[in-house]
């Protein structure tokens, strides 16, 4: 059974760091497409980042430049760095994995940005 686990979240003020995790089992997630989505209060999920085999990384606009996506194949991971953080980066961020038709959510986790 294909399930996947976040972590990483938390508290943290405007303009600093952390660092999301999202391990993968009960597949080889090498020939999905993984990535990262997250839903403020109130508003609909929408896509933060998304990274599929070797290919370039793509980037919703509003976190270009300060998120970073990467994956480690051989540890079905894939890690989201978000340094600057602002705001309205607050959601809960939810790890994906898609395959065709096929997609698996992650439970969430939380990111609070606030002063």
């Amino acid at each position: 059974q294909v399930q996947l686990v976040e972590s990483g979240g938390g508290l943290v003020q405007p303009g600093g760091s952390l660092r999301l995790s999202c391990a993968g089992s009960g597949s080889d997630f090498s020939v999905w497409r993984m990535g990262w989505y997250r839903q403020a209060p109130g508003k609909q999920r929408e896509l933060v980042a998304t990274t599929f085999r070797g290919g370039l990384p793509n980037y919703a606009d509003s976190v270009k430049g300060r998120f970073t996506i990467s994956r480690d194949n051989a540890k079905n991971t894939v890690s989201l760095q978000m340094n600057s953080l602002k705001l309205e980066d607050t959601a809960v961020y939810y790890c994906n994995a898609t395959i065709g038709f096929i997609s698996y959510w992650g439970q969430g986790a939380q990111v609070t940005v606030s002063s």
